[in-house]
Parts: C-alpha cells; structure tokens; sequence
C-alpha cells in the first residue's frame, strides 16, 4: 500500500518518512502556495492513501500574513481533499486546538463549537470546512503542542535556554497537553489504512498526550528528566505577550479517537523521555 504524504522537513513529516510504503513530498515537489501542483502529484503518483502534515505553523506572523496561511491551511488542503474524493481514496489532514477558543476548563470534543482566536486558527478551521465539503472520505486530526527531537519546538528551547540560565518564567495558565510528533505519525498512519477499509470512519478527532499539564509544569518536567538546575516561575500569559492571543484551554477530548480507530493516548513524560533519547544520540 502507497501514502503519500503532504511534508518531508515539518516535525510529524520526517516521522512519517520512518514507515515503509511512503512518499514525503518537499516544498520543492508540491508547495502548498500552489493547491495546483498538491493536486497534480496526487493525480500523478495515483497513492491508495494522502496525509497532509504540512502547514503554515507561524502562528504569530500570520497575524500579518492571514492570506498566504489561508491558502497553505486552507485551499491547499481542500485541494487536496477534492482531488481524493475524485479518486476515491481517503485523505487525512492534521490540525489544531486553535480552532477553539480557549474558553472555559472541559476537554474540547471534535462536535463542540469552534471560535478561533487568531488568522492561524482562522487558517486551520477553513481547512477543515472545505475537507469535509469535499465530500470524500476524510480524517481531521486536531491536536495540540507537538513536540519531537525535530525542528524547532518547546522542549529544544528549554533545553538551551535551561543551559545557560538558573531560572525561567513560564506561562502556567495555558492548559492543554504537549504532543509527540511520533505518536500523531502514527496515528496517522492507523487512520489512513482503516479508512481504506472502512470509509464509515470519516469524520474530525482529537489526539494528545496526558496528562493535562502548563506550559510551567512541561518545563519542570523537561529540567528533571534532563537534569538541569533551572527553577521555574509561573506567570500567566499576559506576562508575556504575543501577536496572536494564545488559548487557554487546550484540553481535548480524545474518546472518540480511542473508540473508533483503537488509538488510545499516550503519556507524554514518556514521550519525552525518548525525545530526550534521541537527542542525545544525536549529539
């Protein structure tokens, strides 16, 4: 079985080039400014399978730059979802928890009403919407605060930051629960090959690790399992201000996910140890 998939250098992207019977397209290959050129390698490579991981995740300077994220997150990938109905074969689609609106303390479940608070979120969700217009078989994946030993991310930042400081100040009233590239990967994966099968399962669902944590909490945990001396502060987010309002409740319900797809959801102290891991190989 062929999956094509939609990023080659993004986090989720290079675990998905670890799986046999993949092929990971580059900007270079299909950029998705252009919906066009996503649509081409589709109908070219004929895959049983699409996964698009890849995306316009600036979520600050898309403040200023709403309509080239509304293309990347939105028209590209209903380009892509239109061109796999046409074909007749299933198309997953990662996404986010910014198509909420941070409100309230209760896990946000896949039906609940959206409300993002910024162009990025604003982005993701017309993605979504024009997906399921498509009228194909079609798996939207929301998920929250990916991390990976890949890129740049939360957990190589407090790596070095931790380094060189005794003390940080962190948000601790942002909750939600950090994510490891690795297990959306492979979620992905289980999503597309049961779609396959079973088109039935078509719909949006959530994924994240547990436990709930703070952004503060997830960097304690990083110093302890790494064995930094730093001391972290709480602050709340308007301590530290950015472009695009942050939500406060990134809580997801991932029931459906579990009960569907049989993909329960793993704890990511666990997850960061092996992210640790391979940092540490790596070096």
């Amino acid at each position: 079985m062929s999956i094509l998939i939609f990023g080659q250098t993004g986090q989720v992207a290079q675990e998905l080039g670890r799986y046999d019977g993949v092929t990971c397209l580059s900007r270079a290959q299909a950029d998705l400014s252009d919906p066009a050129a996503c649509v081409a390698q589709i109908l070219a490579q004929r895959p049983a399978a699409v996964i698009n991981a890849a995306a316009y995740t600036a979520v600050d300077k898309a403040e200023e730059d709403e309509a080239l994220a509304s293309v990347i997150n939105g028209e590209a990938p209903a380009a892509m979802a239109q061109a796999c109905a046409d074909l007749g074969i299933p198309f997953v689609s990662i996404s986010t928890d910014y198509v909420f609106d941070g409100s309230g303390s209760a896990p946000w479940q896949p039906k609940d009403a959206t409300g993002p608070l910024g162009a990025y979120g604003r982005s993701k969700l017309k993605g979504e919407q024009l997906i399921a217009d498509a009228g194909g078989t079609f798996a939207i994946l929301r998920t929250s605060w990916v991390v990976s030993a890949h890129g740049n991310n939360f957990v190589k930042t407090m790596l070095r930051l931790g380094a060189d400081r005794d003390q940080l100040s962190i948000v601790a009233d942002q909750i939600g629960a950090p994510t490891m590239a690795r297990d959306i990967a492979a979620a992905c994966i289980v999503m597309a090959q049961q779609l396959i099968g079973d088109p039935a399962k078509a719909g949006i669902y959530h994924f994240c690790s547990a436990p709930q944590c703070s952004w503060a909490d997830f960097a304690r945990e990083i110093f302890v399992q790494a064995e930094i001396a730093c001391a972290v502060t709480d602050i709340p987010s308007s301590d530290y201000p950015t472009p695009a309002a942050r939500p406060l409740n990134s809580r997801m319900d991932c029931t459906l996910l579990e009960t569907v797809f049989d993909i329960p959801q793993p704890d990511w102290r666990l997850g960061l140890r092996d992210i640790l891991q391979d940092l540490g190989a790596q070096q």
